[in-house]
């Protein structure tokens, strides 16, 4: 119908509700807290019998007394089962398990202290009609390793020899970014800061300048840091840079707490630059991001309702997510064409 012409996508991942409730999936924290609850109310009932037991016996004491004993009886029990879940759980690959549907995990949302016990689906969304393209259900809670992945599955199946991807800081990994430029799609997201020095009020990486031509770096105060060496970490090449006329700097109390401030380049650093000049050179991509992918969530949540699957274990959550995008998609198409043009597609 010529409405996936445009090989351009905004991908990114939402969380959506399992089929299991927050106390019945355990992880090491979990578990550790719970046991710390169970003792304390375990040493206040205790504590409780001690009382009784220095009282004159009567009727009512007796009654107490058992009741205390029933619910020390109980705790017991929970114990008894903590620690088999507890088994359970360091046994499992990622040290969590979930008993209602044993694959959802525990996953951070964007609220502050807050998760859901769920499923991580990620989504390629066209930026032209807005019309989902690529999706996969998953049970890891983050998006970093995800971003080459569903660009790869976009690409297929826009059948397209180059692909556009904008995408949140989420999605940043120098790994995925290198496995998207390899495969011919350009990626547009900006690069989160995460550096030490910045935190602590120093100059960060991003304040140091990589001049290519002499393969140096040019540092506030105007000095270069030359190449010393490449060390391998985690299967990368990674370069080491600095200069010794640090030690006279007279801003040197800004930038390291060291003899010398050295930085680390990797070999396919421009690659990741790339991505970063891209988005200065198109500011407007973040909100085009915004407008194109997230509607199509809220839409399938809402219709959803409050618990998001109806189904357990990941191969029918996928499947049941399929059929939301597919009615997603349908009346989105509707919208946009009206009825009777889609009949006519769909019978041709």
């Amino acid at each position: 119908m010529g409405l996936l012409t445009k090989a351009s996508v905004a991908i990114d991942g939402s969380k959506f509700k399992a089929v299991n409730n927050r106390d019945k999936n355990f992880t090491r924290g979990k578990v550790e807290r719970r046991r710390a609850q169970l003792e304390e109310s375990v040493a206040r009932y205790l504590s409780q019998l001690d009382t009784a037991d220095r009282q004159e016996p009567s009727e009512a004491l007796a009654v107490k007394t058992e009741r205390l004993k029933e619910k020390l009886g109980k705790l017991e029990e929970e114990m008894a089962k903590l620690a088999a879940y507890e088994k359970q759980m360091l046994a499992s690959p990622d040290q969590q398990i979930s008993l209602t549907d044993p694959d959802s995990r525990s996953m951070a949302t964007s609220g502050r202290g807050s998760g859901v016990v769920g499923y991580n689906v990620q989504v390629a969304v066209d930026t032209e009609h807005h019309l989902i393209v690529a999706h996969e259900v998953t049970n890891v809670g983050n998006d970093t390793s995800q971003l080459s992945h569903i660009g790869k599955q976009a690409k297929a199946v826009l059948e397209a020899d180059k692909l556009e991807v904008v995408a949140d800081r989420g999605y940043f990994n120098g790994e995925e970014i290198l496995a998207c430029e390899q495969a011919d799609i350009t990626v547009t997201l900006p690069k989160p800061l995460r550096s030490g020095a910045k935190a602590q009020g120093r100059f960060g990486k991003q304040d140091f300048v990589y001049l290519p031509e002499e393969d140096v770096y040019r540092c506030p105060a105007g000095e270069h840091l030359k190449y010393y060496f490449t060390a391998t970490e985690h299967g990368q090449q990674l370069r080491r840079y600095w200069t010794n006329a640090c030690r006279t700097c007279a801003i040197k109390h800004q930038c390291t707490t060291g003899h010398e401030r050295r930085i680390t380049r990797w070999e396919h650093e421009h690659v990741v630059e790339a991505v970063q000049q891209r988005l200065d050179a198109n500011p407007q991509a973040m909100r085009q991001r915004r407008e194109t992918v997230e509607h199509p969530f809220g839409t399938m949540k809402a219709r959803m309702g409050a618990t998001h699957f109806l189904t357990k274990t990941l191969p029918k959550v996928a499947t049941e997510m399929a059929l939301s995008v597919l009615a997603y998609n349908l009346t989105r198409v509707i919208n946009i064409v009206g009825v009777k043009p889609l009949i006519a597609a769909m019978g041709a």
